[in-house]
């Protein structure tokens, strides 16, 4: 679904992702750990083309994008929940989810995300900046979910969120493959989500993979000294 090859990207002279190249199947759920500052904001930025790469090759399905805008890249297929949500405060929930549209969404759609999120129906008629913060991640989760992405991306979902909705979370973007057919690709730093989640984790470190395993093969001893030196 998503095949990155020899990609290069970085700020100014300095360059933050070093000839990274891996592949998404289609309905796999991807993990990429690191601790602050190895490189997965910057990654998944550039996947979105927000972040330009100097070089190298993004693939969607058959489709080389690495050279398309953000929004060309949304059409063909990829969404981004961000770090820190970035709803929008002053909109409903409603409103909010709405801005992820590019028509009139169908009852069905909205069924679905209540189904998914139900305290985003009990609460659809207040205003973003009035949510917590794991309501607000389940907000920005559904906001993308309306573009009818082939490739959800999402940096870092568990930040600043109690470990009740974490769970929530966990159990969300597992329904949301196995409903949609999709692959998912999640930057995190949390462990315990990531062993919940994932098909297969990544580890990232100054810009490179250094780990790599399957769901059966993943040491959580091995993953958290990793993210820990």
């Amino acid at each position: 679904m998503l095949e990155v090859s020899q990609l290069n990207v970085g700020y100014g002279q300095s360059r933050v992702i070093q000839d990274l190249s891996f592949k998404v199947e289609a309905e796999e759920i991807l993990v990429i750990m690191g601790r602050n500052g190895m490189g997965k904001t910057t990654l998944l930025k550039s996947l979105l083309g927000i972040l330009p790469s100097k070089s190298g090759s993004i693939k969607l399905g058959d489709q080389e994008i690495s050279r398309l805008e953000s929004f060309e890249r949304v059409r063909r297929g990829i969404a981004f929940v961000p770090q820190g949500r970035m709803i929008f405060p002053a909109l409903t929930v409603t409103e909010n989810i709405l801005t992820g549209a590019r028509s009139t969404l169908e009852k069905s759609v909205w069924d679905e995300i209540y189904a998914l999120f139900p305290i985003l129906y009990d609460m659809r008629a207040r205003k973003g900046g009035n949510l917590s913060g794991g309501q607000q991640q389940q907000l920005a989760i559904a906001r993308a979910l309306v573009t009818n992405p082939k490739v959800l991306v999402l940096d870092e979902p568990t930040e600043g969120i109690q470990p009740s909705i974490i769970k929530d979370i966990a159990r969300a973007l597992k329904e949301i493959r196995n409903m949609r057919k999709i692959a998912i690709v999640v930057s995190e730093q949390v462990v315990s989500f990531m062993m919940e989640v994932c098909d297969r984790a990544l580890v990232i470190e100054r810009g490179r993979f250094v780990h790599e395993a399957s769901r059966v093969g993943l040491d959580a001893g091995r993953i958290k000294a990793l993210l820990s030196v």
